[in-house]
């Protein structure tokens, strides 16, 4: 990962999460609003409703170490350790992140099971074969190289143990390349939330073919994730959002401005919400 992407994600983050935490809480990832996404519930239900989704779609019942790979400030890693009765551990680029996630498991008792740190996903501090879940919710799409992030979320799972990645793509594109005004509504996305680039469901498929992952499966969730982003944007313009807004700095600001254009991404098709689980 190259430095000025490196600082820019983890300047990001740094400024926006204690703002994100104020005003949503610590799951800093999409809800599920039912298979159509019509389904009207509390943001924080709807954002529990994506984890256990995902563990029912994954087939994951049991877990004894997870590793939560962009952990944000420990929502899911949180959730998933009490679940299981497991150990945890989470990497972000994000110290500030790492810290709070780190409070909040002393709040939550979770201490004892629980680790945070910052490091690069792309070049892991673990030995092979440590964790027997791999879970990925929406850190793809910041990694520079989809394969080698790939290749070390397979590294460090044990065999026999389940990845479950979860993340921005961008529509398939076998019958029809992206257009320019595609190529250009991305463009926006990357440079508003310093992602290097997305890529398709199939793209990644076949990098887990060549890992090789075992019984792979595949899923679109836009439609159910896609109301999210209304909510988001009614969220931002509250008093006590834009007050946040003013105080956490420019890029947090631009971040908020430009929640649209998650929106539009969704209504037109190019943005998807993909996900990904396999076994080792």
């Amino acid at each position: 990962m190259s430095a000025t992407l490196y600082q820019r994600i983890q300047q990001f983050y740094d400024a926006s999460s204690g703002l994100w935490e104020q005003i949503w809480g610590e799951h800093m990832h999409h809800g599920y609003y039912g298979a159509d996404g019509r389904e009207k519930k509390d943001r924080l239900q709807a954002q529990i409703d994506l984890i256990e989704e995902l563990l029912t779609w994954a087939g994951v019942k049991t877990a004894e170490n997870i590793l939560d790979v962009g952990c944000g400030i420990g929502g899911s890693s949180l959730y998933l350790a009490q679940k299981f009765h497991a150990q945890a551990t989470g990497i972000t680029l994000s110290p500030v992140q790492a810290a709070r996630a780190t409070e909040r498991a002393l709040e939550a008792n979770l201490g004892q099971r629980t680790k945070f740190q910052v490091a690069n996903a792309q070049a892991m501090p673990f030995d092979d074969n440590s964790f027997d879940l791999v879970w990925s919710l929406e850190s793809g799409e910041h990694m520079p190289d989809k394969t080698k992030f790939m290749q070390e979320c397979y590294r460090v799972l044990k065999p026999g143990g389940t990845l479950i990645m979860v993340t921005w793509c961008h529509r398939p594109t076998d019958e029809s390349p992206l257009t320019a005004d595609e190529e250009k509504h991305l463009q926006d996305i990357y440079r508003v939330y310093c992602l290097p680039y997305v890529i398709s469901l199939p793209e990644y498929e076949a990098i887990a073919r060549e890992l090789p992952l075992n019984n792979i499966r595949t899923a679109d969730w836009s439609q159910a994730v896609a109301p999210f982003w209304n909510v988001v944007i009614d969220s931002a313009f509250t008093p006590q959002a834009l007050w946040g807004l003013l105080n956490a700095g420019w890029t947090t600001i631009q971040g908020a401005l430009s929640l649209g254009l998650m929106r539009r991404g969704y209504q037109r098709g190019l943005i998807r919400f993909g996900l990904l689980c396999g076994r080792k």
